[in-house]
């Protein structure tokens, strides 16, 4: 049984994570500056995290690119700290708690 705070804590990066993948997808039609609102709302969302991360950032990155590296870095603590600091050697294919509930609401929806 993964403990509460963990799952917690799994959805919250889980969900910075994506929306960072999201910005940089919305990148390839959308300028950082367009007034189209989605794009504007993950700008502004996301942001504070890449600014965290501009300190090791490379230099050479650019638009959406920065996003995905940013992204990179969430998806890493979730798939290697994340089971070691619960004590797991492997969580394995969709073990992440955010994707999973996801996917089996999916499989409920179509089936």
């Amino acid at each position: 049984m993964i403990p509460t705070w963990a799952i917690f804590l799994d959805y919250i990066l889980g969900m910075i994570m994506w929306t960072l993948i999201g910005r940089a997808a919305m990148n390839i039609f959308q300028r950082e500056d367009s007034t189209f609102f989605f794009m504007k709302v993950f700008v502004k969302y996301t942001n504070p995290i890449i600014k965290l991360f501009k300190p090791i950032t490379p230099s050479f990155l650019f638009g959406g690119f920065i996003a995905l590296y940013v992204a990179w870095f969430f998806y890493l603590f979730r798939f290697y700290a994340m089971p070691y600091l619960l004590g797991y050697d492997v969580w394995g294919m969709l073990a992440f708690p955010l994707e999973s509930d996801f996917s089996k609401q999916l499989y409920q929806l179509f089936n």
